[in-house]
Order: structure tokens, then sequence, then C-alpha cells
């Protein structure tokens, strides 16, 4: 049985990484990214190119998306030249970003009026786990949908979760990010604490590392503060947005989130302060100075 055609927009550490993965497995790839030497990368492994979101949809079987907001995934489908406007019928678009569930039960909405389908895939793990297709795929969408992808995301995922309607995927990611960030920023202001009142912040560490609140997100942030190696993998400009797409939400569930917001506060501040290309548990230097 012959793979699919694939288009694939966004090529940064994930989306470069998924591709050169499914390039290995034999694949054929049309790609887009506003870096040149990205899509030259996937062009020497034998990739086309397209010279819109227009054209790259109408050519293939399945759209793969990897870029950093919903306001962009809105730009790419709804343009001029996006997506929607070339689509084919019966073609699958997959986003596999971290965006608001409720755009995202839009864009599905909008492609569904043209018999295309959606799947929202955020994902787990790292650019090293991409690369070797061993990533955590939250899966959402149509279950007739899902397994006509379902092949192509094994082959990009180790673990793939299917979790039933459009959109509960990104509701999943949020939440689980909402909670990872959340910790960050409680541990990282905790050492930040114990420093200003002369505790030792390895003595605090091997304290709380053999009670229940130890967790690998703990040990990124001691990595840090006490050891000052930042390691996590993950910016503090993108736990900002995802917990302001977090708080949204919620608030689109008619309810609210007092915990989120505090860490929000906190994250935009140091975001603010030119902290935003660290990784998130370099807040510790925003919380240490807070106050001085």
């Amino acid at each position: 049985m012959s793979k699919p055609a694939i288009g694939f927009i966004g090529l940064g550490l994930m989306g470069g990484n998924m591709v050169e993965n499914l390039q290995k497995k034999g694949y054929q790839l049309t790609v887009m990214d506003l870096n040149k030497d990205a899509v030259a990368a996937c062009v020497a492994r034998g990739a086309s190119t397209a010279s819109s979101a227009k054209e790259l949809a109408a050519s293939v079987d399945i759209v793969m998306l990897c870029l950093t907001t919903s306001a962009i995934v809105e730009k790419v489908v709804y343009g001029e030249d996006g997506i929607l406007a070339g689509i084919k019928e019966g073609a699958v678009l997959v986003d596999f970003g971290t965006s608001i569930p409720a755009s995202t039960q839009k864009i599905g909405a909008d492609l569904a009026k043209k018999g295309a389908g959606m799947i929202d895939a955020p994902l787990g793990r790292t650019p090293a786990h991409a690369k070797d297709g061993l990533l955590n795929i939250m899966a959402a969408g149509d279950l007739e949908t899902f397994n006509k992808v379902k092949p192509v995301l094994q082959d990009q995922g180790e673990n793939v979760f299917y979790l039933g309607k459009l959109g509960a995927g990104h509701t999943t990611k949020l939440i689980n990010n909402f909670v990872g960030m959340t910790t960050v920023c409680a541990m990282s202001q905790a050492f930040a604490i114990a420093d200003r009142a002369g505790v030792d912040r390895q003595q605090l560490f091997d304290i709380m590392s053999t009670g229940p609140s130890s967790s690998p997100f703990m040990k990124f942030c001691k990595n840090y503060a006490v050891d000052n190696v930042s390691d996590l993998g993950f910016s503090l400009a993108n736990a900002n947005k995802d917990l302001g797409y977090f708080l949204k939400m919620v608030e689109d569930l008619g309810s609210e989130s007092k915990i989120a917001k505090g860490s929000s506060a906190d994250l935009q501040a140091a975001f603010d302060a030119g902290m935003g290309n660290g990784n998130v548990p370099e807040i510790f230097d925003y919380y240490r100075t807070l106050g001085k």
C-alpha cells in the first residue's frame, strides 16, 4: 500500500526533526517555512517545496502544521492563498502545535464544509524524540479521520493517544502544560525564597525530593537554581503563551483559574524583563530579585 503524500508547514526544531523522521521512513513531503535553511535541509533529503499554503494543500493527502500560535495557524488556514482555499476533498489537516481549542473546532467545521477532515495532535517530549519517531501524540477528532492518519502518527510517535472529539487534544495539552508550568513557577520561587531566608537550596531539594513533592519538574528547577544548568528545553515565552491559552480556554468554559492567573502574571513579568528566550526554570532569577 502506497504511503500518503504529506505537506508540512513549520520546520522549527520539532517540525524539522519530524520531517526528517518521515523522510527516513519513506514518505514524500512538500515543505514550507520562512527559514530558507530549514527548507533547504529538507529538499536536500528529497522534499519538494510549494509557493503557498494553497498550492501545498492542493498537492497532498495530509497537511501537517507545527506552528507556534493559534493566530499563525488561522492565518495559514484562512489566508487568500491558505490551506482552506486549496485543500482537497478527503484530505486531512493535522495540527501538531498548541492551539486554543475553540479555534481548532472552528477550523475543523470550515474544513468539513469542503469535505476535508482535521485532527488536533499536540506533542509531548523533545525534538530528539521527534527525530527518532518517539513522540507522545495527543490526537483528537472524528474517529474515521483519526484512523485515516493513524499509521502516519504511529510512525511519528511511540505513544499515540486518541482522545475523542476535535479539540480534546489541545485541551489535554493545555491542562498538561498548566500543571507543569505552575509547578515550575512554584518550585522556582521556593528556591528563591529559601535563598533569601538563608536556607541552603541544595538542602531544600534534598529534603523535598524525598517526599511526595518530588517530580521531574522539581529536578529541572533544581538543576538551574542550584547547579546553574538550564536543561528543560521549553522556553519561558512558550510557557507564557500556553498559560495564556489555558486561561482563554477556562474562560470559554465559563470558569476561572486563580492559580493559572498568578503563574501567568509572573511569567509575563519575566518575559517583559527580557527573559523570554530562556528555559522556564530560569524564572528563578526573576523570583530571586523580586522586591529588591
